[in-house]
């Protein structure tokens, strides 16, 4: 079916004629150094009869050949090639290495695949000794289970999902050290998806550093910082501990640097939120002093009554204060702390009120004009606060027009 359709491709469509296929470019010539050719070609054809007449010459439309464009190259590798490559590993049909294990296993296979999948491989196999026909190579330090699954991907790309899990580590070091970049990426993928966990977080930072594995690595570190108490007490920490002092010490000093952030983040959180109180409280005095709230306003203003909902989420708490304030005996800056609030709160108000003249808050021209005497420190600490509050506004305001998606 597939190549009925390629060979139709190649097909002219209707109409089209043979020489609109191609186009080839010819030098111009004098079509008299042609005559002479042509004309004996003719005679001769016209006396035997045999052969039929030359074509005519070729027009002045021909021009370079239109060959079609290149098929963009593309693969398809079936499962019964890859079970026939799986099938070749496990006979061992041609084997002319083997490899030997832990255990004293032998694994037969075939030079030319591994020296394909491997430069590594190759190089080894180059340096091999031969014994009958057979060259002997030697993979050792690692399980021979593990060694089995890694020559069997070379040929078919194919694992268990079983052996892959049980022998992941030992197939990254394997991937890494025979330079096999697929194998390094499955058994990176599988670890970074599903199979780090607290247990092996340890052990597998471990050999991500030293199979480079930096996305790997970063994971992992990531994990120890969110629960480095239980890492701590894991069986591969103690032993990482007395395997490598210097990676102890430097996981240490990023738990101190994490902890370091989060609490000056805690603290800029709660600074963002003490700013945000205060321009909401400036909000609600102004809302009480200028329209008057529920019971609570000027005197030329009807009260709404208690019944009624406030939109200020600060305006309870602030008429509280300004009840207290009208009635407090003390009523001095130093004397009583709820009162100190609220002359702090007039002051900051009126550094942020830009119509003194028209201003119903109480006491806003009296604190501009008291600013003209203030030091030079005090007006720092004031303008400094001022701008935190402003920011804390802005911030408030962009959050609230920002679209909400469902």
């Amino acid at each position: 079916m597939a190549q009925t359709e390629l060979d139709s491709s190649w097909a002219p469509s209707t109409g089209e004629s043979f020489q609109d296929s191609f186009n080839l470019q010819i030098e111009e010539g004098n079509p008299a150094d042609f005559l002479p050719v042509l004309e004996v070609s003719t005679s001769s054809l016209c006396q035997k009869n045999t052969i039929p007449k030359p074509p005519p010459l070729p027009g002045k439309n021909f021009g370079k050949v239109n060959f079609p464009k290149r098929v963009i190259d593309c693969s398809y590798v079936s499962k019964e090639i890859k079970d026939m490559w799986d099938k070749l590993f496990k006979e061992a049909y041609g084997a002319d290495v083997h490899i030997l294990t832990e255990g004293k296993a032998i694994i037969p296979a075939h030079s030319s695949v591994l020296g394909m999948a491997s430069p590594v491989l190759r190089n080894l196999l180059q340096q091999a000794r031969v014994r009958n026909g057979v060259r002997y190579i030697m993979i050792p330090g690692l399980p021979s289970e593990a060694v089995y699954a890694f020559v069997r991907f070379l040929y078919s790309s194919c694992y268990e999902q079983e052996e892959m899990k049980k022998f992941v580590l030992h197939l990254l070091v394997l991937s890494h050290s025979f330079l096999v970049p697929s194998l390094k990426r499955i058994c990176t993928n599988l670890l970074e998806q599903a199979w780090l966990t607290i247990e092996n977080a340890t052990d597998v930072l471990q050999l991500a550093r030293q199979c480079d594995a930096p996305r790997l690595s970063l994971i992992c570190v990531r994990l120890i910082l969110k629960d480095f108490k239980t890492v701590s007490a894991t069986e591969g920490w103690k032993v990482m501990r007395k395997a490598d002092p210097a990676l102890e010490q430097e996981i240490l000093e990023l738990v101190v640097e994490a902890d370091s952030n989060k609490h000056e983040k805690m603290k800029k959180m709660e600074e963002k939120r003490m700013y945000l109180q205060l321009h909401e409280a400036m909000e609600a005095l102004l809302h009480i002093c200028k329209d008057g709230c529920r019971t609570i306003g000027p005197r030329d203003k009807v009260l709404k009554g208690s019944q009624v909902a406030c939109g200020f989420p600060a305006c309870k708490g602030l008429e509280t204060l300004v009840r207290h304030f009208s009635s407090c005996k003390t009523r001095v800056p130093g004397g009583c702390v709820h009162c100190k609030r609220m002359w702090q709160l007039l002051e900051l108000h009126s550094r942020m009120c830009n119509e003194p003249d028209f201003c119903k808050v109480p006491l806003c021209r009296h604190f501009k004009e008291k600013m003209q005497h203030q030091s030079k420190k005090d007006e720092a600490k004031w303008k400094l606060l001022v701008s935190k509050v402003i920011a804390a506004k802005n911030i408030s305001k962009a959050s609230s027009r920002r679209p909400v998606i469902l």
